[in-house]
């Protein structure tokens, strides 16, 4: 895709000059709409996005949430039911496998649609006292009137980080990765962790090397399920590699002449990491 992308402006209910009730949903432009059964979204079959009130397809949601404006579109996700099935000449897809096949702003939008949509679905009901909930003034958060207590969209902080031993990269795969690929090393942020003891903690887990010198790299939202994966660099200090063959089933270092099979593509921060140790490398 070339140029900008456009600018994403989130709010939490359409513009005032979009009128109120149903005529709010088309706003100034025709609204964009990530419609979701479960986690999957519907789609055409070449990746395009649902450009119609959800009742013109004939698929009633349960829920509908605003999410801001996209270069000045109005953008909704929606709750479809279950079972429903994709009207005529659609079809439900994960996120992942449309990563390349809708437009970067549209995936990472849709990526914030399904996290808002999940949140909203399993926060209907208050997790201390059981009171219905209700959407919080002001704020993306819903609210229970009877005790009070606020709950807000969840993020799981989770850390990536690319180990480096001389001109060496450390690259794992687990049981879930397709065969024979290897990516990085990843972990969830515990509870009372910096992120920083975070990657030593992962590290050493899943292959017993000690690292230090963790630095800075960046961060992606991933809503794989809801994670907020923020990556560094770290340098070997220690350590011989061994794994537990459940976590992990296969760990190496690799010179950047002589890579194993990678994730294809460029579109998530394990890929920019090994990128990055390429470019200084290769």
């Amino acid at each position: 895709m070339h140029g900008p992308r456009p600018r994403f402006e989130p709010r939490l209910a359409p513009p005032a000059a979009a009128g109120a009730g149903e005529s709010a949903l088309a706003g100034p432009a025709a609204p964009l709409w990530f419609l979701f059964r479960g986690r999957e979204l519907l789609v055409g079959p070449d990746g395009v996005l649902a450009a119609a009130d959800p009742a013109a397809l004939g698929a009633s949601v349960v829920r509908r949430q605003f999410l801001g404006l996209l270069g000045g579109v109005p953008c909704w996700s929606g709750e479809l039911a279950p079972g429903r099935e994709p009207p005529p000449g659609m079809v439900f897809r994960d996120l992942r496998a449309l990563f390349g096949r809708l437009p970067p702003e549209l995936h990472d939008l849709a990526g914030r649609a399904v996290q808002i949509v999940e949140w909203d679905r399993t926060h209907q009901f208050c997790g201390a006292c059981g009171g219905p909930t209700e959407p919080a003034e002001g704020e993306r958060a819903r609210a229970c009137p009877r005790c009070g207590l606020s709950f807000y969209p969840r993020l799981a902080p989770s850390m990536i980080v690319a180990v480096e031993r001389d001109e060496a990269l450390l690259l794992a795969r687990a049981p879930h990765f397709p065969r024979g690929i290897y990516s990085v090393l990843a972990g969830f942020v515990e509870p009372g962790e910096s992120v920083e003891e975070t990657v030593a903690r992962e590290v050493w887990e899943e292959t017993g090397i000690e690292v230090d010198e963790v630095r800075w790299f960046g961060s992606q939202p991933w809503p794989f399920p809801n994670s907020l994966m923020l990556g560094f660099q770290a340098r070997y200090r220690a350590g011989e590699i061994r794994i537990d063959g459940r976590e992990i089933e296969d760990a190496g270092w690799f010179n950047a002449d002589r890579m194993p099979p990678l994730f294809p593509g460029n579109v998530s921060i394990s890929q920019w990491l090994i990128r990055d140790f390429l470019h200084r490398h290769g």
